[in-house]
Order: structure tokens, then C-alpha cells, then sequence
């Protein structure tokens, strides 16, 4: 379901959202990368948790964002409702040195974490003590 037309208050929140750089950013990763942990948002944008719980939750109460839970992890995620008009916002900020390097960072974290999984895939475990 995508928003066809929105109330003076709703609109309020998206430009109060996109008002604050912090929340930009976050949106901006969440666009690029189509859903986030908290956990990877703070080593991304540099943020305390608490900081970074603080703009989700923002974002989740303007009806931005939306939640899905597997396990113990939060993730993240732009409602389809809001796509469409926070993509064309974001766009006009595509070039945006910050917005780039945070996506740059977040895809060096990505890598890392692929590299990390294949290595313990591929580990062959024999018994005994692990070699040195």
C-alpha cells in the first residue's frame, strides 16, 4: 500500500523527521540497505545506543519506520506506505558527502561480516584442541 494523500499533521512529521540530520541518516541506510539492527546503525553512524534508540523510536512514532523482530534482533525498515515520498526526499540528497560515506562504511561492515561467516562455514573441526 503506498500513501496517496496524507494530513497536515502527518506531513508535519515527515519534514520534523527529515529536519534533523541524524534521522536523515538513518533513513538514508535504511533505504540503501533495506533493513537494519540497531547494533549496525550505531557502528555505522558512530551513535550511542541509546541515541540511536531514540531517533528509531522517533521515526517509528512518525510512522516512518516499522519493526520486525526475528530471535533477540530488531529490524529496521522503511513502511511502504511512506516509500515513495521519503524516497523522492532522500533522492534529491543523493550525493550527499555524509549520506555516501555512512553507505560506504556500512557496506565495509557488510564485507567484513561475509568474509567472517565463509571462514566459520568453511572451518573443519577435527576435535581436539583448535590449531594455533
Amino acid at each position: 500500500m503506498r500513501l496517496k494523500h496524507f494530513t497536515v499533521a502527518f506531513g508535519q512529521q515527515i519534514f520534523k523527521a527529515f529536519g534533523d540530520e541524524s534521522r536523515v541518516r538513518i533513513l538514508h541506510l535504511l533505504w540503501r540497505n533495506r533493513e537494519m539492527v540497531v547494533a549496525d546503525l550505531e557502528q555505522v553512524l558512530d551513535f550511542t545506543q541509546t541515541k540511536t534508540s531514540r531517533q528509531l523510536a522517533y521515526l517509528k512514532a512518525a510512522d516512518l519506520v516499522s519493526v520486525r523482530r526475528l530471535d533477540n534482533w530488531m529490524f529496521y525498515f522503511l513502511k511502504d506506505e511512506a516509500l515513495d515520498l521519503v524516497l523522492q526526499l532522500l533522492e534529491f540528497m543523493a550525493r550527499d558527502p555524509q549520506l555516501l560515506q555512512d553507505q560506504r562504511i556500512y557496506q565495509t561492515l557488510w564485507s567484513n561480516r561475509e568474509l567472517a561467516a565463509y571462514k566459520l562455514q568453511n572451518r573443519h573441526w577435527t576435535g581436539g584442541t583448535p590449531p594455533r
